[in-house]
């Protein structure tokens, strides 16, 4: 039986269009599943949209056009965006599917027949943007540090979910790892607010916000929006609200890998959990969260007109470019900054210079002397063996930077073992040695070329056609893959220039 594997991005609220901050986390969730399928994981890939709550009904109100209309046209344009960046999702979610809406009802039904979630009246600071009530410790000069805007007291009849009920149980569980939070800087901050501010009661309900759910009991009142949106997360496996489980829940929940920014980590690790627990499910066991992007040390915003669109770099320079960059310019987990000097800088010096001049070097060294046969031999092979070791630990840490750059290393001793035995001077008196050589080289970029594959799929795919072996090889087993082939009978073509130089 294979191992399975899930991995989930937040569902992105569709308020406005897709942008780096989406495509960031949508890129390493890819990576990730690209990375489990070539292991012969059993792999789904969930990501989608959120679609209800007062501020899509604003703007949909503002525009003059229905928020269902609205809604559609946005998701659109996210689907197309993953379209254009060859995100390999295997479900795009959407919370106003019908199915995904009468799953929320029968859950919360579920959940208020239970005791969990009770009429009452909440009182606090509530800030439009964030569709979130906010604590006067979250403020910034008064201020939501996302938004920039005063918070409004607010004041309403609404249901409430017991969330402290599950304080002491779910606390334990972050202690100990049962429920996973990295970086370690992230759980640690997570402890933090639990110590010094604990859980408390929230609202679950909105009595005059007509953009939502329903709920069930009491039809008055619409679901409040994240407590609809994070059961995307088990609706998108087919769930529906019940504990009678789908085969694609059993199959896949909990969650192996659930990705975010920091931004929404809070509520990931306290209000989603408890439903979970409320529900009787599984915690996932990992959540794993990511920084910001700026643009030239600012942060992005449309009025500076420093927004940073992944698909329009994409267009101009290619998927896997974009794709290298984002994942290696910085540690995932940290905040990182774009600039087109430093994207031009990372794509000549190590796109450019780095792979695609290896590449070419080595296929054309194979292609000017032509052996009926290659022996690849140990000089290589511990190389390669501690490469993907590197690689694999790095994947499993969701450290892809890291990841990449065992890739690198292995590029930087195909280039200096060129230098040093000069196959061209090899040519001429020692055709043993050669064979040897050249043996050594190609069977390296082989294994470049799987080891890139889940970060860079279609340049790797150039480099194993350009060896002859991406369609027998794609049909072995992974730990087939990765052995060290001793001969290859290999007969090599040249692929197309892999990254002009900008």
């Amino acid at each position: 039986m294979p191992n399975k594997f899930y991995v989930t991005t937040p569902i992105y609220y569709v308020n406005s269009v897709p942008h780096i901050g989406h495509s960031y986390t949508t890129i390493a969730a890819d990576v990730l599943a690209r990375y489990h399928r070539l292991r012969g994981d059993d792999t789904f890939f969930l990501t989608g949209a959120d679609e209800h709550g007062a501020k899509i009904e604003a703007i949909a109100n503002d525009k003059g056009i229905e928020p269902q209309k609205f809604v559609d046209d946005v998701a659109a344009k996210f689907q197309l965006a993953w379209d254009e960046l060859d995100i390999s999702l295997d479900r795009f979610i959407r919370t106003t599917e019908t199915k995904h809406m009468a799953a929320v009802q029968k859950a919360l039904q579920y959940m208020y027949d239970k005791g969990d979630i009770y009429l009452g009246e909440y009182k606090g600071l509530y800030c439009r943007g964030c569709e979130q009530y906010k604590g006067e410790k979250d403020l910034v000069d008064g201020l939501c540090p996302d938004h920039r805007v005063a918070p409004e007291e607010m004041k309403e009849e609404c249901y409430m979910f017991r969330l402290s009920k599950y304080e002491k149980e779910l606390r334990k569980k972050i202690e100990k790892d049962e429920f996973q939070i990295l970086p370690r800087k992230r759980k640690n901050e997570i402890l933090s607010f639990y110590k010094n501010e604990g859980l408390k009661d929230v609202s679950f309900s909105r009595k005059n916000v007509q953009w939502g759910i329903p709920l069930p009991w009491d039809k008055e009142h619409t679901t409040y929006v994240w407590a609809d949106a994070f059961l995307n997360y088990l609706t998108g496996l087919d769930w529906n609200g019940d504990n009678k489980l789908t085969d694609q829940m059993k199959k896949f929940w909990p969650a192996d890998v659930q990705l975010m920014s920091k931004d929404i980590l809070r509520v990931h690790a306290t209000i989603w959990p408890a439903m979970l627990m409320s529900l009787g499910l599984p915690l996932p066991k990992l959540l794993f969260i990511h920084g910001y992007w700026t643009v030239d040390g600012q942060k992005m915003s449309k009025s500076l007109g420093n927004v940073f669109d992944p698909v329009e770099l994409a267009q101009k320079y290619g998927v896997d470019a974009v794709k290298f960059f984002v994942l290696s310019e910085t540690a995932f987990g940290q905040d990182g900054d774009f600039s087109m000097e430093k994207f031009k800088d990372r794509y000549n010096g190590f796109l450019a210079n780095g792979l695609g001049n290896v590449v070419a070097r080595v296929l054309t060294l194979a292609e000017k002397y032509p052996l009926d046969k290659r022996t690849a031999t140990k000089a290589g092979q511990a190389k390669v063996r501690e490469a993907w070791k590197g690689y694999e630990a790095a994947m499993v840490a969701v450290q892809f930077d890291e990841a990449i750059g065992k890739i690198w290393e292995l590029l930087a001793f195909c280039d200096g073992y060129i230098e040093e035995n000069k196959p061209w001077e090899l040519a001429k008196n020692n055709s043993e040695k050669l064979t040897e050589v050249l043996g050594n080289l190609l069977e390296i970029l082989r294994h470049v070329g799987w080891m890139l594959y889940p970060v860079m799929p279609d340049t790797a795919e150039k480099i194993l056609r350009a060896l002859g072996v991406f369609e027998t090889e794609k049909e072995l087993k992974y730990e087939d893959r990765k052995k060290w082939n001793d001969s290859s009978d290999i007969k090599v073509t040249k692929p197309e220039i892999l990254f002009p130089r900008i």
